[in-house]
């Protein structure tokens, strides 16, 4: 367990299960692992950890320490974690801090003249045990490498060709150089009780650099752990470098606990991916399908390169503004936001350009849209073409919209235009990401932000942490482990996110297919999910759905749905009828958009929406409220129940509103008010169950006598439930008239329910129970009208002692259960706090 600090407040982290499971086990082999000193040809302490993107890496390595730091044999060890990146050693840093520890180097140990390199040396030299971060270029020993490295160099001869028609074509001397001599590190602790952490297992602590690693500490415990599959062919020398996993949590696991969510694939192009593509024709035929041949032909020859045409800004701006429809459309409405991958620095500045020209010209269509358009029912709004039907759904967001912003995140150049270094500058790339991970709003606030989408090239592909990023946009080819942890960034969980896309530009799932063949095939199940494929499961969830009513005699929900409502009276079929009803909602959530989902699938959508809004407000349910439903298919359903007369904003008329008994009159029959009398007089007693339990209690066992005792006559039940419902509206004041039914009656019902347990009180235990139970109350009112009372532990428990003190003077109460009855007492007045304190 740790403590974050999280918007001011203080969070508790608890390791989930997997992370509990994987430092039992690591610890474990720590112990009882042998050394090189014991015997073993190889160190036995260490191995592999390998838990998917999003559950929690960092915070395991934090809580591995925590543990060895309370097992005797291991809390001497010095813990150095290494890393290639420093984004990602600055995450892990700022983690790290949680296990209550120094993370050398320290602002101390830098403000020494030393280098990075012999700062990070002597640090691991010393044997203390403490926490240690580096860079793993700076276990190097420069001056060494610069003596003994030996390079080959070749220098070609290319063809260059900027954008435009008339830039001529240059030609470039480029040399390339490779060091053929591994670097040598220096030996800097030989102790044994030093465990290096090494993130990113796969990345580039192979080879070599496990050579001078093991130079540099040769008797360290080492641990990797990664996030992603290790390549079939890289399994064994891993294991050799690292030692037998430890532990595994895949991508599917995490998937099924609701650690991470899926991520569905949507291809852009014509077929769903450019399959085989030798060229990029079929690319612009795709892309620009709209276009003459003639105007294809003058496009091509403006550009002649695939890197030319990647970045040409007409290419851009078509999938800019289908970009932007898909997030209007798709991701927008739920509060999530975008990543966009463009193929070079160029292309990332260029897009910014052209996603924000796409928004403005989407604000001046939604501002345009006739106000009689605006206001067509919703069946008439379904009749409308795709684009004008677009708009009308988007006219609710518009304020939202027109505050949109686009930030680009690239490398800088020395030789980069100077607008270029907003988008290249470190302290702006910070402020950008801070932004990017705040709430979407359209106004700028500590916590919220209007930066909806973030433009990159190469950066934040790995090691960037944004849950609120739903979707990715490719429009770069992406590779192997690059490509799986790129995707990776879309699905971190955040409020009810069901799922991230990634929307390919370029056939990035081609690249993707390629890249899993090097993999074994469990590794990576589930890595990504064709959206395409979701289409048969909605069809079957509608269909499970519907079936609820039509698999017990419901032909035609249409014209029956009185049947539909009274048959979910059942409350075996109503759980059945809200677990698959928000199944169909999920999948309808992921593919709404797609003009493959069929308009019956719509129709049904709405019907059972209606059907479930007018149980709500039959039965009081607070579960068929479709909490947790996407917003867009929720405006999708609530425009249809308004339609029909219902306002799905407006509660269940209560029973003592004024207008429950219009509601009553407009029912059909003596039997359907007596239905509405039962559920309403239900949802009544839920109402103050907390405030006054006793007589919840005693009114709903009435209840059920009147409902039994009455079954099938239906005049008479309507005529008991009114009497009934008469009795409830008074409230807590029939049995104690003389005592006020808000604040003294709970607490009274509540000792003489708790003090008659097994015997029948007479009346003068009565009247002692009754007095006493005032005084107390008047203790409990003095107490709890304290500031602060509810936050402060050893001010509740000192009333609780003084109340057992009461209750144990008085005698009531059977002896031993004063404390309990104490305690029921505090916790009866937190529900009533409003009423005891007010005046």
């Amino acid at each position: 367990t740790v403590f974050q600090q999280v918007d001011g407040k203080t969070r508790k982290v608890v390791s989930r299960y997997q992370q509990f499971r994987a430092i039992q086990k690591a610890t474990l082999r720590l112990q009882e692992g042998r050394t090189k000193s014991q015997g073993a040809e190889r160190d036995e302490r260490g191995g592999i950890i390998w838990h998917t993107q999003g559950s929690g890496k960092s915070l395991s390595m934090v809580f591995l320490v925590r543990k060895m730091r309370t097992l005797e044999r291991l809390k001497r060890y010095k813990i150095v974690t290494v890393t290639d990146r420093t984004d990602l050693e600055g995450q892990l840093r700022e983690t790290a801090r949680l296990s209550g520890e120094a993370v050398r180097p320290t602002d101390k140990d830098r403000s020494t003249r030393e280098s990075s390199t012999a700062l990070t040396q002597r640090i691991l030299s010393e044997t203390t045990p403490d926490i240690v971060f580096a860079m793993l270029q700076k276990y190097q020993d420069v001056d060494r490498q610069a003596k003994n490295d030996e390079k080959i160099a070749m220098t070609i001869v290319r063809k260059e060709k900027k954008p435009g028609k008339d830039e001529p074509v240059v030609e470039k001397e480029v040399t390339f150089e490779e060091s053929i001599r591994f670097e040598e590190f220096p030996v800097l602790n030989e102790s044994d009780e030093i465990l290096v952490l090494v993130d990113e297992a796969h990345r580039s602590h192979t080879r070599s650099l496990h050579r001078n690693l093991r130079r540099a500490l040769p008797n360290a415990a080492i641990i990797g752990f990664t996030g992603t599959p290790i390549l079939s062919k890289e399994k064994t020398e891993t294991r050799e470098i690292f030692g037998d996993f430890i532990d595994k949590y895949l991508l599917q696991d995490a998937e099924l606990d609701g650690a991470t969510v899926p991520i569905l694939y949507e291809g852009r192009t014509a077929d769903g991916l450019v399959k085989d593509a030798p060229s990029l024709d079929q690319l612009f035929e795709d892309m620009f399908r709209t276009y003459s041949e003639e105007e294809l032909a003058v496009i091509k020859a403006k550009y002649g390169t695939a890197g030319d045409i990647l970045e040409a800004p007409l290419l851009i701006e078509q999938k800019a503004k289908d970009m932007l429809r898909h997030y209007v459309g798709v991701v927008l409405p739920e509060g999530y936001k975008a990543q966009v991958v463009a193929t070079s620095r160029r292309a990332a500045i260029v897009y910014r350009e052209k996603l924000l020209a796409a928004r403005d010209e989407l604000v001046r269509d939604l501002e345009g849209i006739p106000a009689a358009t605006l206001a067509l029912p919703d069946h008439e709004i379904e009749l409308l073409d795709p684009q004008p039907r677009f708009l009308v759904r988007a006219h609710a967001l518009l304020p939202l919209i027109r505050g949109l912003d686009v930030a680009v995140v690239i490398s800088g150049n020395h030789n980069d235009p100077e607008s270029w270094w907003d988008w290249s500058n470190k302290e702006k790339q910070d402020e950008y990401t801070k932004r990017f991970k705040r709430k979407l709003a359209a106004e700028r606030t500590e916590k919220t932000d209007p930066l909806a989408m973030m433009v990159v090239n190469n950066m934040l592909l790995t090691g960037f942490d944004a849950p609120i990023e739903q979707v990715m946009y490719l429009d770069r080819k992406v590779v192997a482990h690059d490509l799986l942890q790129a995707i990776a960034r879309v699905n971190r969980t955040y409020g009810r996110k069901k799922c991230g896309y990634v929307v390919d530009y370029i056939g990035v799932a081609r690249h993707l297919n390629d890249a899993l063949k090097d993999y074994d095939g469990e590794d990576t199940k589930g890595a990504l999910i064709d959206i395409n494929v979701e289409l048969p499961k909605l069809i079957d969830r509608r269909n499970r759905a519907v079936a609820v009513f039509t698999d017990r005699g419901i032909t035609d929900l249409q014209t029956e749905v009185e049947a539909c409502v009274d048959l979910l009276a059942d409350l075996k079929i109503r759980a059945e009828f809200i677990n698959k009803l928000r199944m169909f909602y999920e999948t309808l959530n992921i593919l709404e958009h797609r003009p493959e989902v069929p308009n019956d699938v719509f129709r049904d959508a709405k019907l059972l929406g209606f059907i479930n809004k007018v149980a709500a407000n039959l039965y009081r349910d607070p579960a068929l409220n479709l909490l947790g439903v996407a917003e867009k298919v929720k405006a999708l359903i609530d425009a249809h129940i308004s339609a029909r007369g219902v306002d799905p904003k407006i509660p269940p008329t209560t029973i003592t509103d004024a207008e429950f008994e219009k509601i009553l009159q407009a029912q059909n029959n003596n039997r359907a008010r007596a239905a509405q009398m039962q559920h309403a007089a239900r949802y009544h007693i839920i109402g103050f169950s907390n405030q006054n339990p006793a007589f919840a209690r005693k009114m709903s066992e009435k209840l059920e006598e009147i409902l039994k005792r009455f079954k099938e006559d239906w005049d008479a039940l309507e005529r008991e439930l009114r009497k009934f419902i008469d009795e409830l509206r008074q409230g807590d004041r029939n049995d104690f008239p003389d005592l006020d039914p808000r604040v003294q009656v709970p607490f009274v019902r509540l000792i003489l329910e708790a003090c008659s347990e097994g015997r029948k009180l007479d009346d003068a235990q009565r009247k002692v129970a009754i007095t006493t139970t005032l005084d107390i109350v008047e203790r409990i009112r003095q107490e709890v009208a304290k500031v602060g009372f509810w936050k402060n532990s050893d001010r509740r428990e000192l009333l609780t002692k003084q109340i057992v003190r009461d209750l144990d003077a008085s005698g009531v109460c059977p002896l031993g259960k004063e404390r309990d009855i104490a305690q029921r007492l505090v916790a009866l007045a937190k529900e009533n706090h409003e009423n005891l304190v007010r005046k």
